[in-house]
């Protein structure tokens, strides 16, 4: 064991360019040993190491601390260590500090000072891979200085002042509705990605160009208490199955289908030929999918944004409902379904793009595709497998088919049930 600050355990980058380190105390008071406690059957350091070997950037994972099971732990789940000194190791001792010391000890051990931090929280069990990947590139590419992840909040704020309670981001006399407020965010705690540099000089992880990555709530749990464990454990065995609760097969128990055109139907590109005329690539299975839709008498509707008269060809050939040219896609997408009596609870929606936000909110089923942004992702209550334009519109055809199956052979058990 080395005992200078060094790190050591699994063989070190020789000049790692992106380095995660995750700080993990021995001491706890609200909840001792809170960072070797147990999720879904493993330690939440541990978990926090694996997410960070698994992530695609990242060239060194450090656990800073100063408890020997921590680190025992650590090095089991293939991280290095660092020890930290007492003094970066009390209850007033800032994690910026243990991050501070941990990117000297690394330039100490190499001779190279890294360009990007990646400070992970053990207490966040449920970090999201992808999500975190997403803020690595945006730092390295050179967009934002830093990157965190938080969750979109609509929450009305009170603070109490003497014997009255003052709205803090509100006036009390106005009560918007959620779709006319913009989102403020929430940090979760999982990950804060940062240019090493800057970090340094501020010795502070809020510096500079600042971003947002936005994660599912499901991801923002914070271990801080017995109470948030137990929550945590409850949730563990849904989300560790496919690492994020959405991409599970759902009962899409709907009565229609509404699909964005670009980044659903398509891939969102497009050939433009010499005359500037457009053309798409459009996929068989999905058209195959559209078709067993309307054979089961399920109405479907293709919902863009796009002027486009490719829009209304395609939705023609598939024989299905088409408005395009929309902006106000919330808008139309009500009237639409007012018109044909449908409630907008019984509506899947499956969009890619921002501009789909008013309408995934108004269903009772927002989808996403695989490959749709991160406002999207968020949003959606289910993430399909497939892209946009690589059989997405089957995936969803057959999720709605078969809930409609399972649903029939439920009614008919309950019904021979009833006659016995």
């Amino acid at each position: 064991m080395l005992d200078d600050g060094r790190p050591f355990g699994r063989a070190m980058h020789p000049a790692p360019q992106v380095i995660a380190v995750i700080p993990a105390r021995g001491g706890s008071k609200g909840l001792p040993g809170k960072n070797l406690a147990e999720v879904g059957g493993v330690p939440l350091v541990t978990r926090a190491v694996r997410v960070a070997n698994a992530a695609r950037h990242i060239d060194a994972v450090l656990v800073s601390t100063d408890d020997d099971r921590i680190a025992d732990a650590a090095r089991a789940a293939g991280a290095g260590v660092v020890r930290r000194p007492d003094e970066f190791a009390t209850d007033t001792a800032t994690s910026e500090s243990a991050l501070l010391h941990a990117v000297h000890s690394v330039a100490a051990h190499t001779g190279v000072r890294p360009e990007v931090l990646v400070f992970l929280q053990a207490t966040s069990p449920f970090i999201d891979r992808a999500a975190l990947d997403r803020a690595v590139e945006r730092v390295l590419d050179g967009r934002d200085d830093v990157v965190f992840s938080a969750v979109p909040s609509h929450v009305f704020l009170w603070s109490e002042t003497g014997e009255n309670a003052v709205g803090v981001n509100h006036e009390a006399s106005a009560r918007p509705r959620r779709q006319d407020r913009t989102p403020e965010f929430a940090e979760t705690g999982a990950f804060y990605v940062m240019r090493v540099d800057g970090f340094v000089q501020a010795s502070h992880r809020f510096f500079g160009r600042i971003g947002i990555e936005r994660v599912h709530p499901d991801h923002a749990i914070e271990v801080d208490d017995a109470a948030d464990l137990a929550r945590a454990v409850l949730l563990a065995p849904s989300i560790d199955a496919t690492g994020d609760p959405r991409h599970r097969h759902p009962i899409i128990d709907v009565d229609a289908l509404v699909t964005d055109f670009d980044g659903v139907h398509t891939d969102d590109t497009a050939w433009v030929d010499t005359l500037g005329r457009e053309s798409v690539r459009v996929s068989r299975a999905d058209g195959a999918g559209v078709a067993r839709l309307r054979a089961a008498g399920l109405p479907v509707l293709i919902l863009s944004a796009e002027a486009n008269p490719v829009v209304a060809r395609r939705a023609e050939k598939l024989g299905v409902e088409c408005l395009h040219g929309v902006d106000a896609k919330g808008e139309a997408l009500a009237d639409w379904a007012a018109s044909r009596g449908i409630r907008l609870e019984r509506i899947a929606y499956v969009g890619n793009d921002r501009n789909d936000l008013p309408a995934l909110e108004l269903v009772g089923w927002p989808i996403a595709v695989r490959d749709a942004v991160p406002d999207v992702l968020v949003a959606a209550r289910h993430v399909l497998d497939r892209t946009g334009g690589h059989g997405a519109v089957r995936e969803i055809a057959d999720l709605i088919l078969t809930s409609r199956e399972l649903a029939a052979r439920r009614a008919d058990h309950r019904e021979h049930a009833t006659a016995r």
